[in-house]
Parts: C-alpha cells; structure tokens; sequence
C-alpha cells in the first residue's frame, strides 16, 4: 500500500467548505494556548460522557443524567454518526459522518459549550477554553478516511514516546500494551472490548474497513512499522 500520509503528522489548518450529508470529517480542538483541557481523570470522563450525551436532538442538564448507564438516557435522534476518537492532554480528534443537515456544528456546539462551563466552574476561570472554533477536515478519500483510523488511535502513543514517529519504536508489543491500557479513545472498541463507551460509536455508519479486531490490529501494526521514504 503506498503511503502518502507521511509519518503520521498533522496541521491544524482552518476550514473552508460547508458540511455535507453522508460525508465524513476529521474534528479537532485544542486549548487556547496550548493549555491543557483535561487534568484529571474526572475531565477525561466528563468529556466522553459528553461525546454520547451531546451527539443527540434532546437537550439535557447533565445533573439529571450523569449516574446514569448510556443506554439509559434518551437523547433523542443522533446528529452525528462517530467512527473514531481520542482524548490528548490539550486536545481532542474525532471522526464524524454528517447524517443530518447542521448535524456536526450542533453537536460540536453542545459538546465544547458543556464541556467549557464544566471545566471553567471547576477551576475557578472565565474566558473561553478552545482555541477558537473547532476544526475540520474532509476526508474526500477512501484513502484518507482509512488513515484517519490510525492516526486518530495512534494519537496517544505521543504520550508514551513524544519522539516515536522520528526515532521509531522499540517495542511494537509494548505500545499495543499502552494503547489497550489507554481508557481515552475508540481504540478498545476496535479491539472487541466490551464496555458501554462503544455506543458512542456508530460504526455501521463508516466503510467496514475492520471485519474483526485481528484487521484493526494489523493497520495499526502497519502504521506502526511504517517509516517515511517506503512503501508497503
């Protein structure tokens, strides 16, 4: 497979198209100023609630809502069908599917709005927390939507090696390990665990690129091994 996506990296770069139906995009935020958004495991908790409770037509006030089990709260009809995900110290990527018209800047708009009260009530601060509007790329490929996949998952292993797309990695095992350990993104889901994250996801709604875990676990060995200047 030639790889045109070069060492896994990224620019966040400002939008310029209006979201269509039944086409997907690559959503991203970070804080102002690079600050960090989650800081405990609380925040990082608070925000994937959010990521299922916000992506739907009901309004909700989260007290009335947050000891319960997902598949006990009724929000309605979804706005966005969501492939992917991963929660970074200062910032966050999701894949989404426009399914309904204005679907994704309504859910977004929920989402960073109750995420931004929460947080800044918290910590005792005013002013906005997201470094702007929210972010997007469209993924106007087979190709690229398949990379998004990886990349999006792959995000977190900054944490472990911030180096790992230069130096390489030494233990192909190990990162696996990290990322299976690593409760803040999709990447379980993939794997076949069972945990109530997964009705975040709404995978019918994306190519089945991953018939079983065994797929899912070979495009992230591949991009894992992958080093810029070959090709596989």
């Amino acid at each position: 497979m030639q790889k045109s996506y070069i060492g896994l990296s990224y620019v966040f770069m400002e939008r310029k198209f209006i979201f269509s139906e039944d086409e997907f995009y690559h959503g991203y935020n970070r804080g102002v100023e690079k600050r960090g958004i989650f800081l405990s495991d609380r925040d990082y908790m608070r925000f994937v609630r959010l990521l299922y409770v916000a992506n739907g037509t009901r309004s909700f006030v989260y007290r009335d809502i947050e000891d319960k089990a997902f598949a006990d709260i009724d929000r309605g009809e979804p706005l966005v069908a969501i492939g992917a995900w991963a929660l970074m110290p200062n910032h966050f990527h999701i894949l989404v599917k426009e399914i309904r018209e204005g679907g994704i800047s309504a859910f977004m708009k929920k989402l960073l709005t109750g995420y931004s009260a929460y947080f800044n009530k918290l910590n005792e601060r005013v002013g906005p927390l997201f470094q702007g509007t929210f972010q997007a790329q469209h993924a106007d490929s087979d190709e690229y939507l398949k990379y998004l996949f990886a990349y999006i998952h792959l995000n977190p292993v900054k944490l472990r090696d911030p180096l790992w797309k230069e130096h390489g990695l030494q233990s192909i095992d190990k990162t696996k390990q990290f990322l299976s350990a690593y409760r803040y993104s999709s990447y379980l889901d993939y794997q076949g665990g069972e945990r109530e994250e997964g009705l975040i996801l709404s995978r019918e709604q994306f190519p089945q690129y991953f018939l079983n875990a065994k797929d899912f676990d070979e495009l992230m060995t591949d991009w894992l091994t992958f080093q810029p200047g070959t090709n596989t």
